[in-house]
């Protein structure tokens, strides 16, 4: 059996050989693993923001019914491990190593038939179907990586429920140039005569396409509205010391534990919601949750109000505007594109527009970086720049001089720990928060170079 160190390396090297669309190797490694995805009930969750927070809403929520519920959500943020959780726990190192010698064997039996060796995602979520089946859940969740269609995700043939997030222009290359291309790709996960989920789109082409594929496919399509929250409060920014100080969230997953902000707002007959995941943008992705937990009550499943409720009000999602500690104020979120760095902001005119606010900005190369700064750095006090590691990471030297256009006060820094001193100190003197954003790639760098900070004062 591999090791853990083993197993990690396997992934990297065979992640050089990209990515490969379609269904038919992964079905090929599913075969050769038995097929074990068959013998568990899915929600599939598709979209281009907010996948990952819906996953762990709904996971959160089914774990408040005593069901055993795996999770799969892609990619790694943090730690390869916590893309595969069952009830919200990760797996250990060593089950890791074990899952990944055996897709290795099975692809190594595909390889010597003179197949092409499954890609570095289908391996991955071949793992997390086989050990979902191997530790006997009774439910799953499922997050696509970039697609839908051809995910190796979709090879699960009757999803409980299909569930789209909000979708925009993302991951071009791979996906197509316009909204209705993209739209057309996450719908890929509708299937036939199985109920649909969607965040209403703000498109109308969006709109239409799920609405076509919904009619071909005799698919029952419910539109989770924000625009139904009333009574939207955002607590916890330092200025309203009330906020519900006996919340707590364990957000760096250690024994410091800091309080989160905390977002409430009202909901048809839920009544009252809490969320520790702060950003505005979860009140959209709060109300697709409650949506596809409603189907799944309709079709039989025992799952009170107060369940959902609690569920939500636990859920938590590292790297969505997370905070890290609260003298200063600092928050980390994963803001990668235009339509997240939109909502962002929506966060920050809602909660912030007393504070000022410094940012790090970090960012990968093929993305709508210059919208993203376009719409972040009007608010901006002060701006540092990093290079995330990432192959395909934008020079943060190259960032800085792009976010100069938008503001006057930039500044690259070479590594993740400078950018946090910088940060830091400007914070203390102007009594400023400090926002870190863009590729979810560098936030688990920054995150254990802020811990290792607070360890060493």
């Amino acid at each position: 059996m591999l090791s853990e160190i083993e197993a990690e390396a396997y992934l990297e090297q065979i992640a050089k050989s990209g990515c490969i669309l379609g269904l038919e190797s992964m079905q090929r490694l599913m075969a050769e693993l038995k097929d074990v995805h068959n013998n568990i009930p899915y929600i599939h969750v598709a979209g281009t923001n907010g996948k990952g927070s819906v996953c762990a809403m709904i996971s959160s929520i089914l774990m408040e019914t005593g069901l055993r519920v795996g999770t799969y959500t892609s990619p790694a943020v943090f730690d390869r491990k916590e893309q595969y959780q069952i009830n919200h726990v990760p797996l250990s190192g060593e089950e890791f190593a074990a899952l990944i010698s055996e897709v290795k064997q099975a692809c190594e039996r595909i390889s010597a038939r003179g197949y092409n060796h499954p890609t570095v995602f289908e391996v991955e979520t071949a793992a997390a179907f086989l050990y979902f089946f191997q530790n006997n859940c009774q439910i799953a969740v499922l997050e696509t990586g970039m697609g839908g269609k051809t995910d190796a995700t979709n090879i699960i043939e009757k999803p409980l429920v299909s569930v789209l997030t909000s979708i925009s222009i993302d991951h071009r290359k791979f996906l197509g140039d316009t909204i209705e291309q993209i739209a057309k790709v996450k719908a890929g996960i509708i299937k036939k005569n199985c109920p649909v989920v969607a965040v209403k789109p703000r498109q109308l082409q969006v709109g239409e396409v799920l609405e076509n594929v919904c009619n071909e496919k005799h698919a029952v399509l419910t539109y989770a509205e924000a625009e139904l929250a009333e009574d939207i409060q955002l607590f916890g920014a330092g200025e309203k010391p009330s906020c519900l100080k006996d919340e707590v969230q364990d957000l760096n997953r250690s024994d410091e534990q800091t309080e989160s902000i905390v977002l409430s707002f009202q909901y048809k007959k839920i009544g009252k919601i809490s969320l520790s995941m702060a950003g505005i943008y979860q009140v959209e992705n709060a109300i697709c949750a409650i949506e596809t937990v409603e189907i799944l009550r309709a079709s039989g499943f025992k799952i009170s109000d107060d369940q959902i409720r609690q569920g939500l009000q636990k859920a938590h999602w590292e790297g969505r505007f997370s905070v890290l500690c609260q003298e200063p104020l600092f928050v980390m979120d994963g803001a990668h594109n235009e339509d997240a760095a939109e909502k962002l902001m929506q966060t920050l005119k809602m909660g912030f527009t007393n504070d000022k606010i410094i940012y790090i900005i970090g960012v990968l190369a093929d993305k709508e970086h210059k919208k993203m700064l376009e719409t972040m750095l009007p608010l901006a006090q002060s701006v540092f720049t990093v290079t995330p590691k990432n192959p395909r990471a934008m020079d943060g030297q190259a960032l800085a001089q792009e976010a100069a256009l938008y503001h006057q006060k930039v500044m690259y820094c070479s590594n993740i720990e400078e950018a946090i001193d910088r940060a830091l100190q400007c914070a203390r003197q102007e009594k400023s928060m400090i926002l870190a954003f863009g590729s979810l790639s560098y936030l688990g760098e920054l995150r254990e170079a802020f811990k290792e900070k607070r360890h060493d004062r």
